[in-house]
This record gives structure tokens, C-alpha cells and sequence, in this order.
């Protein structure tokens, strides 16, 4: 997620590129990776491990993360096969909780949930990995109409398709479709599975062969995966080197170079949502207090997934890395745990040194959790941590306010006690650093929000809603109204748009170009993420009332101007019918470019 707040597919490639490295260097030649869900519920417990709420996003994103990982040629010593994940539909649970049913109508599902897929099977994604859950009304694992018709016979896909954790024993002692689990591997086999994650018992195994010799599963079935096994196989060049070899170069593994290439990225998608009277930056010579429960903890940071599965084990906590408190001037910092607010003293001693301070930092945010264990009951921020921030605010001091969050947790009620907001998301082992090199000013914030933030528990809506959704007809109140919306994200430095022009404004065949200056005004360099959005005025499915249709991200000095252009056909302006095809209607389309609007027109 935090990767998609960069908005920097050059930097995303670079990090696939270095994660093959060093998996490939472990002896390891595939990986389970990228999500190519879409995060378009923050509820869900494994939104951070998505790359947002946009489909272009999200494509732009995996198709870098994929090309690094993969490479020229999967079978040299410094790449590994990705594996997109999790097909289909998993990521918009009707509960908000991991694993729980999904319903999607067909429309919805392939304009936003297929297309990231259908990119990377384009792009020559190596494997699949298959959704947990069940998709209106039938496990994923068991559906032939989705594994087979749709994987296969129509997206095109020819590389393996593996089960997720233990899901094929599922079908049977959770999803209770099948009545025996040798039923639950007919199931699963019949719909179009080649390869089973169970790393506890060979019972799929003896229940296969069993299913294979009484003539319910053909051989020739079982051929067509134990094909697809064997030619990932070949491909990663197992047949002649099986282990990596001893004697391969990997001596960048856990290099300077890496490391700085983990901070670049955690100082690009740090995003600054706040920044009331320019308290931000600081001096290095100012006197701060740090605190909060994100304050000095590496499993904030790194989140789950990161040396242990739900990543809280501090044990594993790589000791040469800083937290966020020590990432700061420790001349002048001065760092009091949150932890037990309730005792009189510790309250009385926080209270001393906020005053005594210049400027108070507050890291809040969730304990890292993923899948079922990462499920909640609500988005509230805790009671606890939202006291804090209105007993350091009474001191009068300017309040920072440091989200470390896996997934955006309501902050309606404290947002107004902050002079300042930034979000950290889940930026690493070098995050601390990062962050303090942008509270410090040593680097310009150009991170910007994948994800619609919201205001309200109760108002979960995308920045692609519908015009029903923007305002409440009966009453005039406003229904999209977020705490911050998709796309956004500030910087030291100010830039202004304008001069947009278009090719021509009518587009019937071939390409429009469409191109705007973007000037930084301010007195700092700056990377501003230019977003190109597109509205159909009208449709015969109800249209969004904007689609981002483009971007790039561009270092502008002070005083000086850039131009960016935009190239788009009749095709990115499809959207999928009532008959579930896509399709380009005639009619007016609305440009939008920062504060730079215009139209055209698309004939048939």
C-alpha cells in the first residue's frame, strides 16, 4: 500500500528487482506476490498488502512489481516467478472480514476486479494464487465457470494455479460443499487447480492417486497440470541447477544500495495530509517529544508478513534499525512510552516534557495483524491513543500527528487537535528514518493517498462513486464527504496547473493527446504526482463521477515549469455494458487535471 502511495512505478520495479535478488539468493525461486486485489474496503484486515482502491493504480503497480521480480528470463540466479494473488474477488468481503463471503455481480467484477489480472497474465505472470473465499455463493477453489472458463479459455492464462493455505480441506470442514475431503480434491481438480498448499499431510496426494486409478479423475487430466509444473520448472532453470549455487555473486545481498533503496521508497509514499501554518518542517535544533504506541517499535513499521507471519515477535527485531523516536536528534529529543497513561505519574511526567517541548510528535496507530486474526469491529481509532492527543494539545505545543496504520482508522474526532498529519502507512525497517528526514525537512513529501481516507465508519465510499452516492437528493447533504480523498497528499512546495490543452476535441480514430504545464511556485524542489481524471457525462451504465485515466510523477525545481502529456484512445474510455462486454459509447467526456478542466467529444 505503501508502495502504491509513491505513485513511482520506477521505484516499485526497483523494489521487485532487489526482492528477487535476495529471495533467489536464499535458494528460493518463486514468490508469492503481488496482490493484485483491489483495497476497496478498508475493513478489511489485508488492505496494506493491496495497492489501493483504483484499478489503474493497482495495474500500473503489479505490472512493475511483476517485470522486476520476473525479468528477461526467469532462470538466471537474480529473478523468480511472481505470483498473482488472489483470484478472484477476494478483497471485498460483505463483512469487511477476511474469508467471508464475497458478492459481486458480473459488471463490477470484471471493470474492476479482473482487469489487474487480465494485465499481468498479458504481461506473462508466471503462477496464480486462488481466492480463500467463496464468490457469490461457490468457493473459489471449486468454481470450473472461474479456474477454467474464465482463467484459462478466455484471459489466456497457461502458467500454474495454486491453492491458498489449506483451502482444498476447507471445502470440506469450513465451506461444507464437499462431504469428505477426497471430494474436496475431485472438486478442486475438476475446476481447474494444478498444485495444493498443504504443508502438513500427503493426504491430497493419496487421495488424488486413489481418484486418478478409480477412473473419477482421467490421467490426461492430471497430465495438463503436471505440464504446467513441469514448464515453470524449465523455466526457472531447475532441471540443470535445482539449488542456488554457492559460488553465485549475490554480495549486494543486504547492501547499502538496497537499504537506500528501501528508504527512498519509504520517504516517496509517506504522505503528508496536514500541515497547519507550515509547522512542518522542523528545525533539527528543536526540542521534541515523542510518544505514542507507534513511537519506538519496529513491528509498527514493518507490519505483518515481515519475519513472522502476523509480524508482533519483537525477538526478530533486527537491532542495528531505528524507530521512529530514534531516528530523531537524540540532543533534543526526549521520548516518553504511552503505554500506561493511566498511572498519575507517568501522566504528570508527559505532561512536564510536552511542555517543555517545541514541537509534541504522537505515532499512533493498529498492531500489526493480517487475515482472520487481523479482523475488527470497528475503524475507531482507540479510545486511549485519541486521549493522548487531547491531553499533549492542552499544553498549547504544536501536536505532529504519525499514523502508522495498515489500514486508514477514523480520526474525525482528533483531527482537529493537530497542527500536522502525516501517514506513515507500514514504510519498513528504514521508515524511521524516512520519516525523520521529511519532519526535518531533508526531504519534500510527495507520497499520495491509494485509497479514499474516510471520515465516518458508516461512509465507506470510493473516490469513483456514483452521482447517487455524492449527495443525498431528499435532504441536500453531502454523502461523499471523506476525511481525505483518493490521490491526495501535500508538499513543502506549491504547484499550479494550467495552459491544458487537447489535440482536438473530437476523438473518433486513433489518439488524443492531452497536455498541461505544471508549475512548482514555490522555493523548494518538489515531486508532484500529476493524476489525469476523466468523467462520461452520460452512459447506459450509470457512470462514475470521475476515472483516473493516467499519471506520472515529476521532480520540478523551484520557479520552473513541466509539461505533461497524456495519450488516450476510444478504449480508455470503455467501460463494461449490460450485455458484461466492454464498450465505448458516443458522447461528451469531462477532463480533469489538478485545477485545469475541459472536454471532448468521442463519436461513434
Amino acid at each position: 500500500l505503501a508502495q502504491a502511495a509513491s505513485w513511482n512505478t520506477d521505484m516499485v520495479k526497483r523494489g521487485g528487482e532487489i526482492t528477487a535478488y535476495e529471495v533467489r539468493a536464499t535458494g528460493i525461486p518463486w514468490n508469492f506476490s503481488p496482490v493484485l486485489d483491489l483495497g476497496r474496503d478498508p475493513r478489511w484486515s489485508r488492505l496494506f498488502e493491496t495497492y489501493g482502491e483504483d484499478v489503474l493504480l493497482a495495474t500500473e503497480m503489479g505490472l512493475a512489481t511483476i517485470e522486476g521480480y520476473q525479468g528477461n528470463n526467469l532462470a538466471d540466479a537474480y529473478h523468480v516467478a511472481a505470483c498473482m494473488k488472489h483470484f478472484l474477488g477476494y478483497s471485498m468481503p460483505r463483512t469487511g472480514k477476511d474469508r467471508t463471503p464475497v458478492y459481486i455481480d458480473e459488471i463490477q467484477l470484471r471493470e474492476y476486479f479482473l482487469p489487474t489480472f487480465q494485465a499481468a497474465i498479458n504481461a506473462g505472470a508466471a503462477t496464480v494464487m486462488i481466492n480463500s473465499g467463496e464468490l457469490n455463493g461457490i468457493p473459489v477453489h471449486a468454481d470450473k465457470k472461474i479456474l477454467t472458463d474464465l482463467l484459462r479459455s478466455e484471459l489466456g492464462f497457461k502458467g500454474v494455479a495454486v491453492t491458498d493455505w489449506e483451502d482444498i480441506m476447507k471445502l470440506n470442514n469450513i465451506h461444507m460443499v464437499a462431504p469428505t475431503l477426497k471430494d474436496a480434491v475431485y472438486m478442486v481438480i475438476d475446476a481447474g487447480i494444478d498444485m495444493c498448499m498443504v504443508p502438513n499431510d500427503y493426504d491430497f496426494t493419496i487421495l488424488l492417486t486413489e481418484l486418478v486409478k478409480e477412473g473419477n479423475i482421467s490421467e490426461a487430466r492430471l497430465d495438463v497440470s503436471v505440464k504446467r509444473i513441469l514448464e515453470l520448472k524449465k523455466q526457472l532453470g531447475l532441471f540443470e541447477q535445482p539449488f542456488t549455487p554457492a559460488n553465485t555473486d549475490y554480495k549486494k545481498f543486504g547492501s547499502t544500495e538496497f537499504a537506500r533503496a528501501a528508504q527512498n521508497m519509504a520517504e516517496e509514499s509517506i504522505t503528508l495530509l496536514k500541515n497547519n501554518n507550515q509547522v512542518l518542517p522542523i528545525q533539527q535544533s528543536a526540542k521534541i517529544l515523542v510518544t505514542g504506541p507507534a513511537a519506538n517499535s519496529m513491528t509498527y513499521l514493518n507490519g505483518a508478513w515481515t519475519r513472522t507471519w502476523q509480524g508482533t515477535d519483537t525477538i526478530w527485531n533486527d537491532q542495528s534499525k531505528y524507530t521512529i523516536r530514534e531516528a530523531f536528534n537524540p540532543a533534543t529529543t526526549t521520548f516518553i512510552a504511552s503505554d500506561n497513561m493511566s498511572d498519575t505519574d507517568v501522566r504528570e511526567k508527559m505532561f512536564a516534557a510536552a511542555k517543555a517541548s517545541d514541537v509534541i510528535i504522537i505515532c499512533l496507530g493498529e498492531k500489526p495483524s493480517t487475515e482472520k486474526v487481523g479482523d475488527i469491529d470497528a475503524l475507531t481509532m482507540p479510545d486511549n491513543q485519541q486521549q493522548l492527543v487531547g491531553l499533549l494539545k492542552s499544553t498549547g505545543k504544536p501536536v505532529v500527528l504519525v499514523l502508522v496504520e495498515n489500514r486508514p482508522l477514523i480520526v474525525n474526532d482528533i483531527e482537529p487537535l493537530c497542527d500536522a498529519i502525516v501517514l506513515a502507512y507500514e514504510p519498513g525497517d528504514y521508515g524511521g528514518l524516512a520519516l525523520a528526514n521529511i519532519i526535518y525537512g531533508k526531504v519534500n513529501p510527495s507520497g499520495k493517498l491509494p485509497f479514499t481516507y474516510p471520515r465516518h465508519e458508516a461512509s465507506l465510499l470510493w473516490y469513483d462513486h456514483k452521482h447517487t452516492e455524492t449527495l443525498d437528493q431528499t435532504f441536500g447533504r453531502k454523502a461523499f464527504n471523506p476525511q481525505w480523498e483518493f490521490g491526495y497528499g501535500l508538499s513543502y512546495t506549491t504547484f499550479q496547473y494550467s495552459n491544458l490543452k487537447i489535440s482536438n476535441d473530437t476523438l473518433s480514430t486513433g489518439n488524443l493527446q492531452i497536455s498541461v504545464d505544471v508549475t512548482n511556485t514555490g522555493t523548494t524542489t518538489g515531486k508532484e504526482v500529476v493524476q489525469f481524471y476523466i468523467a462520461d457525462r452520460y452512459a447506459s451504465i450509470t457512470p462514475s463521477v470521475k476515472r483516473l485515466r493516467g499519471f506520472e510523477k515529476v521532480e520540478i525545481k523551484p520557479g520552473t515549469t513541466h509539461i505533461v502529456t497524456f495519450t488516450i484512445s476510444a478504449k480508455d474510455l470503455a467501460f463494461v455494458g449490460r450485455d458484461e462486454k466492454w464498450i465505448s459509447e458516443a458522447g461528451w467526456f469531462d477532463i480533469m487535471l489538478g485545477s485545469e478542466k475541459s472536454s471532448f467529444y468521442l463519436s461513434k
